[in-house]
């Protein structure tokens, strides 16, 4: 049975990834890419806008399912070498996350919901994943409680 994830990263970054069908986590690491495997689903949130920035953002900022196959190492110049995951990409609304904050489980009645965000990447419920993946994808906003 698929899993379900919650990476982070910047929007600007996540735009990228999206852009080039791929994703990658906390600064490039392999590790954390090795616990996802094909049909996976991930769904990136963004604190912010800009890497390294105050520009606060809080949003969901991709959803999507891993493709078959490995992590593999990018260059990007310098020596840097990252690990990326290809990724099919949802056509999906870039949402803010605080209207869904009592209604997912991993938030739900946890007022330090943020601090798991600090991992990069962890484990979400499949119904978290879809109520994400229902109010990006919809044309309607959807109400909560």
């Amino acid at each position: 049975m698929p899993k379900s994830w919650i990476a982070v990263a910047s929007a600007e970054h996540v735009r990228i990834g999206r852009a080039n069908g791929f994703m990658q986590v906390c600064h490039g690491k392999g590790g954390p890419l090795r616990r996802i495997s094909p049909g996976d689903h991930v769904a990136y949130y963004s604190p912010v806008e800009t890497f390294g920035g105050k520009d606060r953002l809080q949003a969901i900022t991709a959803i999507g399912v891993v493709k078959p196959g490995a992590p593999y190492q990018a260059d990007m110049g310098g020596g840097f070498r990252p690990f990326r995951r290809d990724v099919a990409w949802s056509d999906a609304a870039e949402v803010p996350i605080r209207p869904l904050l009592g209604s997912l489980a991993f938030t739900r009645d946890n007022s330090n919901w943020g601090y798991q965000l600090r991992l990069g990447l962890f484990e979400i419920e499949a119904e978290d994943m879809e109520l994400i993946r229902h109010v990006a994808t919809s044309q309607r906003p959807l109400l909560l409680a």
